[in-house]
């Protein structure tokens, strides 16, 4: 038994998330994936309902919570909440 524990060492399922925002659809859900996964840092998301079933975001049903590894928490919370500078008009 002891063997099969050191097998399971570092696998997906020991791996600790912690919400690092929601947003309003899977649309801007998967931009912010896009650009963390461009960073090295991955991200899985959580909702309320299958957005191809029902796409639409009436009453926080559309929410889409995104979540990262505990250890890419800061260095995630950084970059999503870098903004670009203001484009003048």
């Amino acid at each position: 038994m002891a063997e099969n524990e050191d097998k399971d060492k570092g696998r997906p399922h020991d791996l600790k998330l912690k919400e690092l925002t929601s947003v309003w659809g899977p649309a801007e859900a998967e931009v912010i994936k896009s650009f963390l996964e461009s960073q090295g840092i991955p991200c899985i998301f959580k909702g309320r309902v299958v957005q191809s079933i029902h796409p639409f975001s009436m009453d926080g049903l559309g929410e889409v919570r995104i979540f990262v590894p505990e250890k890419d928490y800061e260095t995630a919370k950084k970059l999503v909440e870098t903004k670009p500078e203001e484009v003048p008009d």
